[in-house]
């Protein structure tokens, strides 16, 4: 459904055929994908055709680092730019934005300390808007004038802080279950959470097959779509030779240490002077989504922002629900923002 104002307007349906239940973390199941053998799952006709269209692939410099870039469809059209979670990379957008490849620009990056992107030796918030208006700009999504930006998890904090500072230049942002929570919330959560662990080096597996049955979703949640899944985690692993302190073997691509001395500035502020219009996304099962996070996220969004729900779509909602998704963004970016 889509909430605009407050009021419900649209029943979005959702395309699962089969319901899933949420489960804790200490209920997750010890692997998704060790069934399988390293053999990719089973997968429909609609996700192999998305997959054969392939991205042309690059990089882009900021700040001294190099930028992963995907990009898919004809320069001169109107410009549409993923952005990605914490951990994740930008081919979790390679079985979505074919859809759109007719009739945008697509482009999808990797932040650097995940993906194919540098590593750093310290990340800011400031670091990351540079990052999103750089890709914008070297993929050509500006040729048919202001581009529409969506952001799934982590990538929204980046992008409402893109909105409020260059928002004059964007048609329009849209955030995929990024809850925007108020500062006592957010204090809150942290105080529940207790001191932050010291980040520790990624572990290296002996063996790819080894590493690809580690692979879960976090936050724990249920998966249908397995072959997702699968897809997902051989594009989250990396090779490593030996060092005189560690094995060869395989572990994952993201930077443990990004996150220390990290600050992610003030979501809530940036939201409310955004420069751009803002629609919102959410999965009705996310573990994020409460009528508290939505009445408030509402409250401070520019006024008129949708507020738009998948039904059975947890937090990896393009994951959960990937054709129900395409469908909403489709009919966002068909009626609004006008």
């Amino acid at each position: 459904m889509i909430r605009y104002s407050g009021r419900t307007i649209l029943e979005q349906p959702a395309q699962s055929t089969a319901d899933a239940a949420d489960v804790t973390e200490a209920a997750a199941p010890p692997s998704l994908l060790a069934p399988f053998h390293g053999a990719p799952p089973p997968a429909p006709a609609w996700f192999d055709d998305a997959i054969r269209h392939a991205p042309a692939r690059d990089f882009v410099e900021v700040r001294g680092a190099r930028v992963e870039m995907l990009t898919w469809g004809a320069r001169g059209k109107p410009g549409l730019l993923f952005l990605h979670g914490n951990g994740a990379h930008a081919d979790w957008w390679s079985f979505i934005a074919p859809f759109f490849a007719a009739d945008y620009r697509v482009a999808a990056m990797s932040w650097t300390g995940m993906g194919n992107s540098d590593h750093r030796p310290q990340y800011n918030l400031d670091i990351f808007v540079e990052e999103i208006m750089t890709v914008a700009r070297a993929a050509g999504l500006f040729d048919a004038g202001k581009p529409v930006f969506v952001g799934h998890s982590f990538g929204g904090l980046p992008l409402t802080a893109c909105a409020s500072r260059h928002g004059a230049e964007i048609a329009a942002a849209i955030t995929v279950d990024s809850p925007v929570m108020s500062p006592e919330r957010r204090r809150e959560r942290r105080s529940r959470r207790g001191p932050l662990k010291t980040p520790q080096p990624n572990r290296i597996y002996p063996t790819w097959l080894e590493a690809m049955n580690r692979f879960r979703f976090q936050p724990v949640q249920p998966c249908d779509n397995l072959y997702i899944a699968d897809f997902i985690a051989r594009g989250s692993l990396k090779q490593v030779a030996a060092t005189a302190n560690t094995p060869a073997g395989f572990t994952w691509k993201f930077d443990p240490f990004m996150w220390k001395g990290y600050h992610d500035g003030a979501p809530h502020i940036d939201m409310s002077t955004a420069q751009c219009p803002v629609a919102m996304i959410f999965g009705e099962k996310s573990i994020f989504l409460t009528e508290k996070i939505i009445d408030y996220a509402l409250e401070v969004a520019p006024p008129g922002s949708p507020c738009v729900m998948i039904p059975e779509a947890h937090h990896h909602i393009m994951v959960d629900q990937p054709l129900a998704f395409v469908s909403a963004l489709r009919g966002l970016l068909g009626g609004w923002p006008r």
